[in-house]
């Protein structure tokens, strides 16, 4: 039996098509969920062969495709203000409360709370009971939708790059093979 091709994702990230493609092409894949602090981590110490994850990530000894852009925006309660609008920009969150940092780094001008460490999960269910805002990328909204919450683009911030990422050092067929699918080469392409 041949050993599965294993692709890390992160959360928000959907590999689905992509592995159905390849595993048509190529052989069995397996999908590995990991996190983002440790997207890396798999790709570098060999149990992954590659990871979609969000960028940047340390390029030192790695490839790295970008894919696609996300969205950032606000995961507000349902009763929040912020849902008679279509979108926000960082001025119309200025006095609220981040339940979690920001990727980018903006806070908002209001003193912040001394948040505990939490999971994505239970800081949408702190926005739910009306605490606080998150801002994360729309797939990882949608991810945690509840019909507490609800999410609006937030316009100003920088979006997420996901891209494709493996080792220089691991560039072998099935690795071309991938690329090849998600780069949307046909089966019949030289380049695989």
């Amino acid at each position: 039996m041949a050993i599965p091709f294993r692709l890390g994702f992160v959360t928000g990230a959907t590999p689905d098509k992509w592995a159905r493609t390849f595993r048509e092409r190529s052989g069995p894949i397996e999908l590995v969920p990991v996190e983002e602090e440790a997207q890396e981590q798999g790709v570098r110490e060999g149990s992954l062969d590659m990871v979609l994850a969000r960028l940047p990530v340390d390029r030192d000894g790695l490839h790295c495709i970008a894919l696609y852009e996300e969205v950032p925006v606000a995961v507000v309660s349902v009763e929040h203000p912020a849902t008679v609008v279509e979108e926000l920009t960082t001025e119309d969150l200025a006095d609220e409360q981040l339940v979690h940092p920001e990727r980018s780094g903006w806070t908002p001008r209001a003193e912040q709370l001394d948040w505990p460490p939490m999971s994505t999960k239970d800081a949408v269910e702190t926005v739910a009971a009306g605490t606080g805002v998150l801002v994360v990328p729309m797939s990882i909204a949608r991810l945690h939708h509840r019909k507490d919450v609800t999410h609006r683009p937030v316009t100003d911030l920088p979006t997420t790059t996901v891209g494709l990422v493996w080792r220089t050092d691991h560039d072998d067929e099935r690795v071309q093979s991938f690329i090849g699918v998600v780069r949307g080469r046909t089966a019949n392409s030289s380049r695989r």
